[in-house]
């Protein structure tokens, strides 16, 4: 005769044992940070038109920029919707109740931020590669914020 599993309560808290719905959003985040990286590369230095400087040679930390237009309305566009969709992301991920309760058992300091770096590395909390990464359109990112 087999023995029953251990209910839930009985046992001992696991802070790395992170609910599903925590490993999603994170791995939203992950994909949102990734695609607001990837949008910003394309996009000039400068958001305005600025017609840029001329490099300090003798100064390493003053390097030239050349001039620019600046951003087309709809890269801004993209640009906000994917910050605006980030922070909503990320406020999911660092306001989710698990927090809570790992410091209802006790688990703060180093520790809760041994456990939140562990979220980022979890099975299914983060696209594998680049090419995991989905391109996302205005719609996407309309539909994210």
């Amino acid at each position: 005769m087999s023995t029953p599993a251990p209910a839930a309560e009985d046992q001992p808290f696991d802070p790395k044992a992170f609910p599903k719905d925590l490993i999603a959003a994170q791995l939203k985040l992950a994909e949102l940070y990734a695609a607001l990286n990837a949008h910003q590369a394309k996009l000039p230095w400068s958001r305005d038109a600025h017609a840029g400087w001329l490099a300090e040679p003798e100064r390493w930390y003053r390097p030239g920029r050349p001039e620019t237009d600046g951003w087309e309305a709809s890269a801004a566009e993209t640009y906000d919707g994917l910050w605006k969709a980030l922070r909503k992301a990320a406020a999911a991920v660092q306001g989710h109740d698990h927090w809570s309760r790992c410091k209802q058992h006790g688990v703060t300091g180093a520790d809760l931020v041994a456990t939140r770096q562990a979220l980022k590395n979890a099975d299914g909390a983060v696209p594998a590669g680049k090419e995991d990464v989905p391109a996302l359109d205005q719609e996407d990112v309309e539909r994210a914020a």
